[in-house]
Parts: structure tokens; C-alpha cells; sequence
């Protein structure tokens, strides 16, 4: 999860070919032959110092989260969008044990209930170059103002990797996530294999159950979940005994996870973890998963449609134009299709870009929602009739966190 492991370092220089470029929001124009979207500036609610943002959505409720660094300590901070704009910013939890990266980061989701429930993710061991984590998890009742004494999902008590955590509401029950795990990896022999692993707790915040999704798996990709008609379902990027990390979805009902599902077969070996999760959005029994791969060096974004919830997709359709580091996030809408958000990568420059794909293959043109570094991770999210997006603007103490809105006419 640190930035310094080298072969995940070395992995992410050579895949992601990052640019740093101050962000730039643009008011630009997507149009198809049914709608047009218009990406224009929202303010965003985040000081000076900020980054690595995260959207989460539950019902009619959608909330911003990031983290603000001074010195050598942490903040967690969450706003929610009005119809003004966003709340004033609240504070989570503050220390000096966060792990601060690009790649695995916090969110604050807000439950059926009306509680919020928070995850971070802390260093655990006293060395400093070591890449054991813990994730921590924290209840509010009372809209933000107080926060439980953090706890972990996890027991095993082990100085390994514990995190990119993806969180849900539990049908009948509280918070639901699933986490990659590593308590069966031995981080000095590099052996072992990284996991996903889930857990549900009730209302009052009590665990109910851990589980075992998948006993391998990709081990610094990150995780998505989105909410189905027939429960939840989330993607994760694998791993082959042969390296090959296609990515693949398991269906939560009935109270278990269903067995892993390829998304398609993309057959890309790489050895080392590509740092590149995929993104799942749900409307019903429609469903898009978005990923990228490199297969012969050459990065590409894709989204691939289902309309049994999951349990079969149809074949991939590309996203990007020229060639993409991927960072992909997917939102579903009300027509069916779905807006999809990628970094493209062209003449050493990089853009966070959104356009419309449909299940036919039909894709709108691009519009650049901002210039911006490949190497963070983007965000984008539906919340009535608008698509929200966020990311981190600049770098180290100049980075902020930007915000910008694009109207979808109720489609």
C-alpha cells in the first residue's frame, strides 16, 4: 500500500507514465443525439492540503470525503451535497498513524438509517518502511458531530496489508465491506497470497460475520460495490496462478457471496499489481464495470454491460481515444447507458475525461473535466439528475481537492 514497496512503485511509474499538471475544471459540452451534459465548476468544501477523495451515494444522500495533511498528521473530512452546494466540512478522526496515498483511500458512506460509517486505513508495526496496515472503521449517530472509538473488521492480529475497502449497505442489517487481506502473505519471503475478504455488522455497529469472497486475488487493486436488484455486487481485479488479472465480480444475497465471475477475458499477464481496480455501477438489473488494461504496453479503458445483475456481461467496449492510464470510474443511467470517467493519456499529457456509452457500443464524444496528474484516482458519482466528479488538484502541500457538476436531464 506504501508508495515506496518498489515493485509496486515500479509497476505504477512504468504503467501509469504519471504527468503533474495543475487542474483546470472546463465548461465544455457533451452532447449525444439524446442529451447534453455541461461539466461546470462546483466549489468544493476541502482546504488547503487536500486530497485523495471519495464519493459514496445511499439513497438520496451523497457525501464528499477526503483528507487534509499538516506535518505529519491526518485528517478525515466529509461534506454533503445540498442543494446549495455542500455542507460546511466535519471532521472524522485526526492522527499521525494514516496511510496516505493516491491509491487506498478513506470514505464516509451514510446508511439506510440515516448513520454514517467511516473507514481509514492506519499503519500497523513500528517500522516505518513496512507495508503492514490495518483498516479502521467508526459510527456516527448524530450526523458527524461524534464518531464511535475505531475499530478493525479484521482479527488475525498479523503485520500485514489490510485494505482498498469498499463499502455498502447490508440488506437487513448495517455497513457492509469487503477489503483486500493479507494475514496469509509472509511480507519478508514475499509468499503468500492476498485475499477478499468481507464483513456486515448490525445497526448498533455490532460484527455479525467475516468471510472469505476469494482466497486470491490482485493485491493492491482496488475494490467497488454497487446495489442490484437482487443485492449487492462488487469487482475486484484477480490473479491466475500463471498472473494473468482479469477482472471479476461476486453477487452478494441470501446472505453469501456468490462465486467469482469473469467480466471478460482479457488475458493480461503482468507480474507485479498493476495498482488499476476496477469501478462497478448498478441501476436494477442493469450493470457497467469499467477497468483498464495494458496488455502489450498499450493501456486501454473499457466498460462492459449486464442485464441479469451481474451474472453474464456482454462483450467489452473501449473507452479512451488514444491510449489511457486508466482510473476508471462508472455511473449508470436512467436510459440505460452510463457515464464513464477515465484518465486519458496523449503527447505526455493527461485528462480526466467523462463520456456517455451505451450497451451497443454507441459512445458520445469526450469532454475533459479537468487536467490533471495520471497518477490519482478520480472520482464520479450520480445524485439526482446531476453527475458529480472530484480529484486532487497539484501536488504535496499545493494539492487541493476540486469539485465539478455536469446536469443529466433526468436520464
Amino acid at each position: 500500500m506504501r508508495l515506496d514497496s518498489p515493485v509496486r512503485w515500479i509497476a505504477g511509474l512504468v504503467l501509469l507514465l504519471a504527468v503533474f499538471a495543475l487542474a483546470r475544471p472546463q465548461s465544455l459540452t457533451l452532447a449525444d443525439s439524446e442529451s447534453t451534459f455541461t461539466v461546470n465548476s462546483l466549489a468544493a468544501p476541502a482546504g488547503a492540503n487536500s486530497s485523495e477523495p471519495q464519493l459514496t451515494i445511499q439513497g438520496d444522500r451523497i457525501i464528499l470525503s477526503w483528507l487534509e495533511v499538516t506535518g505529519e498528521r491526518a485528517t478525515l473530512k466529509f461534506a454533503e451535497r445540498t442543494a446549495s452546494g455542500w455542507s460546511a466540512p466535519q471532521s472524522v478522526f485526526s492522527g499521525s498513524n494514516f496511510f496516505v496515498n493516491a491509491y487506498d483511500v478513506p470514505s464516509v458512506h451514510a446508511l439506510a438509517d440515516g448513520t454514517l460509517a467511516a473507514h481509514w486505513i492506519e499503519k500497523n508495526g513500528a517500522d516505518s518502511d513496512s507495508d503492514a496496515s490495518k483498516v479502521r472503521l467508526s459510527w456516527s449517530k448524530d450526523q458527524g458531530h461524534t464518531w464511535s472509538r475505531p475499530v478493525s473488521p479484521h482479527h488475525d492480529g498479523t503485520q500485514t496489508e489490510h485494505g482498498f475497502v469498499s463499502t455498502f449497505q447490508a440488506p437487513g442489517a448495517g455497513l457492509g465491506l469487503v477489503w483486500i487481506d493479507g494475514r496469509a502473505t509472509d511480507p519478508e519471503k514475499e509468499t503468500g497470497d492476498m485475499s477478499l475478504r468481507a464483513s456486515v455488522y448490525d445497526a448498533e455497529g455490532k460484527q455479525l460475520r467475516e468471510t472469505v469472497v476469494v482466497p486470491r486475488v490482485c493485491e493492491c487493486c482496488s475494490t467497488g460495490a454497487a446495489e442490484t436488484s437482487e443485492g449487492e455486487i462488487v469487482a475486484f481485479r484477480g490473479r491466475s496462478a500463471s498472473e494473468v488479472r482479469n477482472i471479476y465480480v461476486s453477487r452478494f444475497a441470501a446472505g453469501r457471496w456468490s462465486a467469482p465471475a469473469v467480466v471478460h477475458d482479457d488475458g493480461w499477464r503482468i507480474d507485479a499489481c498493476p495498482i488499476n481496480g476496477p469501478a462497478v455501477s448498478a441501476n436494477g438489473w442493469e450493470v457497467a464495470v469499467a477497468w483498464f488494461v495494458a496488455k502489450n504496453d498499450q493501456g486501454r479503458a473499457f466498460v462492459a454491460f449486464s442485464h441479469d445483475a451481474g451474472r453474464t456481461f456482454a462483450p467489452p467496449i473501449r473507452v479512451d481515444d488514444a491510449s489511457s492510464l486508466g482510473r476508471l470510474g462508472v455511473q449508470m443511467l436512467g436510459d440505460g447507458s452510463a457515464a464513464v470517467t477515465w484518465i486519458e493519456f496523449a503527447n505526455q499529457h493527461s485528462q480526466f475525461r467523462v463520456r456517455r456509452v451505451s450497451p451497443s457500443g454507441v459512445r458520445s464524444g469526450a469532454v475533459t473535466v479537468a487536467d490533471t496528474s495520471g497518477g490519482r484516482y478520480p472520482r464520479v458519482a450520480r445524485y439526482k439528475n446531476e453527475l458529480l466528479f472530484s480529484w486532487t488538484d497539484g501536488e504535496g502541500s499545493t494539492s487541493r481537492v476540486r469539485t465539478a457538476r455536469a446536469g443529466i436531464d433526468g436520464k
